[in-house]
């Protein structure tokens, strides 16, 4: 909500900006925020992946470019600075611009002028620009792959987004939300909720992947799910099965090349004895076993399944 907040207030304020997070923390939403609160509302939102596009490409998406520019320029090309006059431009992933890309955007951002490539006349355009990123600028600008002048332009303001394990009181009221839509989706008449160890299992994961992870997550979860009872398996990784495939042989050494167990399996072999040993300790009570590693009975069944121990171990 705080984040929230100072997005609303930069939105009346008519300068370029830059919303800065990790990968899934909704940089997206936040310049949508920015355009939708301002007096730009209904103007153009624009955006523009600058990853996705090779620097001749992504010069010519952002600028346009005349007919017989350039082999199969069959026709002038209205670009994206053109498309979104009198709104709002959103630059989403700017740090891997190439440096000439980059001078023309700091020509757009200072004067509000652009050129068609290819072409020789000056065109104004009228645009804020809202760059998005998940890397550090200043840094870049050290390393001199980002050009100072430009950041000095679109740092006006900078929102930086915390990532999910960062408000982990958040992760709960943003989990209820995507079931209770996921729910509807599947034409449920109510979402039935999490398990305490569910909640537990979804407050403890890091989430790398932020909050488009935890979508991903919950959303599979109550696909899975019975329509009427709690959802009590969070499946965090979708691949982990006793059957999972190998990495393809060609790519792996003999095992005579390859080095020492890695950390992984190490932790994995550690895993799987203290599995073994809780369930021999309970005389293969699987529940009794769980709590003696804190665990919820679910989660325990899942790792009986991921290390092949066997089948039988009593919910009692």
């Amino acid at each position: 909500m705080d984040v929230l907040d100072r997005v609303s207030r930069l939105a009346r304020l008519d300068r370029p900006c830059l919303v800065v997070g990790e990968r899934g923390t909704g940089k997206e939403l936040v310049a949508a925020r920015l355009h939708y609160l301002s007096r730009r509302w209904d103007r153009p939102f624009v955006t523009v992946n600058c990853a996705a596009l090779s620097e001749d490409l992504l010069d010519s998406e952002l600028f346009g470019h005349e007919a017989g520019a350039f082999t199969g320029a069959r026709e002038r090309r209205i670009g994206r600075f053109e498309r979104a006059d009198g709104g709002t431009l959103l630059l989403d992933e700017i740090a891997t611009a190439s440096s000439r890309v980059q001078e023309k955007i700091l020509r757009v951002v200072e004067y509000g002028e652009i050129e068609r490539v290819g072409g020789g006349r000056t065109l104004r355009v009228d645009v804020r620009v809202v760059g998005a990123t998940n890397v550090d600028l200043p840094a870049e600008v050290e390393a001199g792959r980002f050009r100072a002048d430009l950041l000095d332009r679109l740092a006006f303001e900078v929102v930086t987004l915390p990532p999910l394990r960062a408000r982990k009181d958040d992760i709960l009221v943003l989990a209820q939300h995507f079931a209770v839509a996921m729910a509807r989706e599947l034409g449920r008449p109510l979402f039935a909720g999490f398990t305490p160890d569910a909640e537990a299992e979804l407050v403890g994961h890091a989430w790398p992947g932020n909050v488009r992870e935890l979508k991903n997550t919950v959303e599979r979860a109550v696909a899975r799910s019975g329509a009427d009872e709690p959802v009590a398996e969070i499946a965090l990784d979708p691949f982990d099965s006793p059957h999972r495939l190998a990495p393809t042989a060609a790519k792996r050494a003999p095992a005579s090349e390859r080095p020492a167990a890695k950390l992984k399996d190490k932790v994995a072999g550690y895993e799987r004895r203290l599995v073994a040993e809780a369930l021999a300790a309970s005389g293969g009570n699987g529940a009794a076993a769980a709590r003696a590693l804190g665990l919820g009975y679910h989660r325990f069944r899942r790792l009986l399944a991921k290390h092949g121990i066997g089948q039988a171990a009593r919910a009692s």
